[in-house]
Order: C-alpha cells, then sequence, then structure tokens
C-alpha cells in the first residue's frame, strides 16, 4: 500500500492526555497519517481517519516548522506544572518517512534541551535504535516502548503486512537495552503466538505489557469491532483469540517467564 505525502503548518502539537493517556500531561505526534496501516489501528474509527475521506495507511502529513512550535509549546507547558508526554497516541513517530523527514529527531532534540519530566516513545519500528543518542540524556526520565504483537511472522503478515518484520524489533529493543535504554515490550493488541513467546521476551527486556482490543481501544472494543477484525480471525481459523479473556493466555505465559513487577495489563503499563 502506497501513501500519498502533505505537508501541513500544524497551529499546535501537544495535546492534553485524556482518557486512556489521562495519566500523561501532553500526547504529541509528529505526523498525522500512518503508513504501517495495520488492519486493526483503532485510530481508523477516530476523526483523524474518519473526516479524511481516505483510506487509514494511504497518507500521512508531515508537520512543518514542529520543533520551532514545541519549542514554544513545552516551555509554556512547563510553567504550568508537570510535563509528561506520549509520543505517540494516533500515529508511529517512526514510520518510514521518518527516514527522510526527522520530524521526530527534531522534537527529541528540543526534549533533550528542555527535557519533560517523562517521555514515553511508543512505536513498531527499528528505526528508534537510529536516536539512542539523543534518549540517553533523558537517563530513566524516557521508556521506548517496542509493539511485539506476536512472535510469528506469519500472523504478523496477516494483520499487519506493512508493518516492520518481528525479528527487526526484537533487534532494535536489544540494541536500545545494550545502550542502557530504558525499554519495554508491548504485547498490544495481543495476537495469536507460540508458547516460546515469553522466553523469547525475556531475553530482550525485562519490563512487558500486555493489552488487548477490548481494554486498550478506547471504547472497550467497540472500534476494533467496528472495523471487522473478528472476520480476520474466523478465516484464520483462530476465533479464540479474539475474545477479552484472550489475554489471559499470554499473560499466564508470561508469568512463568517474569516476575510480577515486571509484566503490567493495558494502561498501567503505559503510565509515567
Amino acid at each position: 500500500m502506497k501513501s500519498q505525502f502533505f505537508h501541513k503548518h500544524p497551529k499546535t502539537l501537544l495535546n492534553k492526555g485524556t482518557g486512556f493517556l489521562a495519566g500523561y500531561s501532553h500526547s504529541l505526534n509528529p505526523y498525522a497519517g500512518c503508513s504501517f496501516g495495520c488492519s486493526y489501528c483503532y485510530v481508523r474509527q477516530m476523526p483523524v481517519s474518519l473526516f479524511r475521506g481516505e483510506e487509514w495507511g494511504t497518507w500521512v502529513d508531515i508537520k512543518r516548522g514542529a520543533a520551532d512550535l514545541l519549542r514554544k509549546e513545552l516551555a509554556r507547558a512547563k510553567q504550568k506544572g508537570k510535563v509528561t508526554i506520549f509520543m505517540s497516541s494516533s500515529t508511529d513517530p517512526y514510520q518510514p518517512i521518518e527516514y527522510q523527514e526527522g520530524v521526530t529527531r527534531s522534537l527529541l532534540e528540543v526534549m533533550v534541551e528542555d527535557p519533560p519530566d517523562f517521555l514515553l516513545v511508543q512505536t513498531r519500528s527499528p528505526l528508534v535504535q537510529r536516536d539512542i543518542d539523543l534518549f540517553l540524556p533523558f537517563k530513566d526520565r524516557v521508556r521506548v516502548s517496542m509493539t511485539i504483537e506476536t512472535d510469528r511472522e506469519e500472523i504478523r503478515k496477516q494483520f499487519t503486512p506493512g508493518a516492520p518484520p518481528i525479528p527487526g524489533r526484537l533487534k532494535a529493543l536489544q540494541h536500545l537495552a545494550d545502550a542502557g535504554v530504558p525499554t519495554q515490550a508491548a504485547i498490544a493488541p495481543v495476537l495469536p503466538s507460540s508458547k516460546a513467546f515469553p522466553a523469547k521476551l525475556a531475553g530482550v527486556v525485562r519490563r512487558v505489557c500486555v493489552d488487548d482490543y477490548f481494554m486498550g481501544d478506547g471504547s472497550g472494543g467497540k472500534r476494533t469491532r467496528n472495523l471487522g477484525v473478528d472476520s480476520l480471525y474466523e478465516r484464520l481459523g483462530l476465533e479464540e483469540w479474539y475474545h477479552p479473556a484472550a489475554w489471559r493466555i499470554v499473560y499466564d505465559r508470561l508469568k512463568e517467564v517474569f516476575s510480577d513487577d515486571q509484566v503490567y495489563v493495558s494502561q498501567e503499563g503505559f503510565v509515567p
């Protein structure tokens, strides 16, 4: 699926943290739209996508002047109190166009100069390891959360064919951890995986968060249901994995490998 790219000049970058992100003072999206176009992405059902009138995954807005705008907004926000930032809530900050545009890197450079109290970086792209030099100055005030929904590439190809392969994500997490950057694996949403999945993660990270459509799409699973994702599970004969209790399969397996203080569920795994 090819994406079209548009240059926009936003009037604001920092948005108030609400709903699932109520633990954060702000969310920050370097782009609008996302080339990865994951089949189950809840953003497909949000105004940023619905009002666009174009299929999610086929367009990306590149935010021009983002660094200068963030510099001003961040300074103002810090005058009002504690600033905690979730990057990103409705796009991937390290989608392919970031290789050329570097919007996300420019925002990190601003935040290194004037650090927020905490920054969570949510991505599924190995490109995130490019910015290790900018994460290190944050010390323990940053966490890179890498989406790894499954360890089965054949499943990843069915649900997120446009997203980076799982082995590349695991290698990136290892690279980040080896460099001393705080990390976590986000099994979000839970997709069908093997019994060996927890052991594979244990060799790379010491913190894991489990989430699913029903807890994590911001509508009790309604947005995901509207996307018809259940029909994909049916076609693949994996109906038992599309269920409000399916996350327990992975959670119980994780608890055999990780300690209690290393495994988090849904919202608690993403808070500062």
